[in-house]
């Protein structure tokens, strides 16, 4: 062999082993970056996993607010349309209120009216009635029995007396309400055969039954009564005053 022939195989023995080393660096080198690339990956996916988290619960927040504001907006819209409703119904309460007080002040005026149109007729009235009674009297009838003297006390004890009949108008009257045999203001007790009245004035006109006054059977019959089952003008007759009987009171 010659020494070129051993200078070349030397020379591609080294130019081997440099290529072979080389390319088992190389190869380490790969190993270690795509270690790297690895590495690298694993730590972005995790970075995105807990941004793709923390989005996710921003989201699920973010629903969760939206959602509570959309119940809360509906609870407030609800409140809302309760209370238009309210002030509505209110509204109308008030309208029916206000309607409802003209309609009272109507009313109370046309009360007022009525009770002025009434006060004045029991004026009228009262004052017809004055003088009504200026004119016949006012007049009592009993609802039991006493002697003459009895009645009359009776009738003095509230202001009043027997009743006097100085006209045919009143004798009229008196003989119309009458039921029953009633004693009247008129007597001779203090002496026999003069007639007076209660007040002391003397009987100008009498109306007597047929045949009365007669004193019957000689007995003291010094009070008189008034029998409306008699002729309105002549119904009086005498009587003891002891007897009994229903008695006018006149005011």
């Amino acid at each position: 062999m010659d020494l070129e022939d051993i200078y070349q195989n030397v020379e591609n023995k080294d130019i081997k082993d440099t290529t072979g080393a080389r390319t088992q660096n190389h190869s380490q080198d790969e190993g270690k970056d795509g270690k790297c690339r690895g590495s690298r990956c694993l730590v972005l996916m995790t970075v995105c996993l807990g941004l793709m988290c923390v989005l996710l619960l921003v989201f699920i927040t973010l629903y969760i607010t939206i959602t509570a504001e959309r119940g809360l907006l509906k609870s407030y819209k609800n409140t809302v349309e309760e209370f238009n409703h309210t002030i509505n119904s209110l509204q109308d309460n008030y309208t029916d209120l206000m309607t409802e007080k003209d309609q009272l002040k109507n009313n109370f005026s046309s009360l007022s009216q009525k009770k002025l149109e009434l006060e004045t007729r029991v004026t009228s009235l009262r004052e017809e009635l004055t003088r009504e009674v200026s004119k016949r009297g006012f007049f009592f009838i009993s609802s039991e029995s006493m002697s003459w003297s009895e009645s009359r006390q009776f009738c003095r004890d509230r202001g009043a007396d027997l009743v006097i009949i100085n006209t045919e108008e009143k004798q009229r009257h008196i003989s119309s309400f009458v039921k029953e045999s009633v004693w009247i203001g008129l007597s001779d007790i203090e002496i026999e055969g003069n007639m007076k009245w209660v007040d002391n004035s003397p009987l100008n006109q009498g109306f007597w039954s047929s045949g009365e006054p007669n004193s019957f059977h000689g007995t003291n019959e010094d009070c008189v009564e008034l029998n409306p089952a008699r002729d309105p003008l002549k119904n009086w007759n005498d009587l003891s005053c002891s007897d009994t009987k229903k008695w006018v009171c006149e005011i």
